[in-house]
């Protein structure tokens, strides 16, 4: 029962990313905004619920297949990107640098309480 809640939970901020890129009109995706929210509630508790942590383990072993439709969408309009290869190296390349300090980051802060 404690995945089930914490699937709630994954769902609910997901759905509260919808609702902030609905009223806001943001260009990013509601995904990315809810997990920015639910990055920002557990740096201020300072720790993963169990529930959360029950919901997202399994999660983590499909990521492959979670990512996968938007890197196949990618090849359906390549003939868009054409001109701008440049522009996607950057944001590639800060955009996987900023995720990877982020979650260290995250991760750091999140871990140091039982690192003692």
């Amino acid at each position: 029962m404690p995945a089930l809640n914490g699937l709630l939970w994954l769902i609910s901020y997901w759905l509260i990313g919808e609702v902030v890129i609905h009223f806001s009109g943001l260009p990013i995706s509601s995904g990315v905004v809810g997990m920015l929210l639910m990055g920002v509630t557990l740096s201020v508790i300072g720790r993963v619920p169990s529930s959360i942590s029950a919901a997202a383990q399994p999660l983590i072993g499909l990521l492959a297949m979670l990512i996968m439709p938007g890197v196949v969408g990618v090849f359906f309009i390549l003939d868009e990107l054409a001109g701008q290869w440049l522009a996607i190296l950057v944001a590639l390349s800060l955009g996987t640098l900023l995720s990877v300090v982020t979650t260290l980051w995250l991760l750091k802060r999140l871990m140091g309480h039982h690192a003692h």
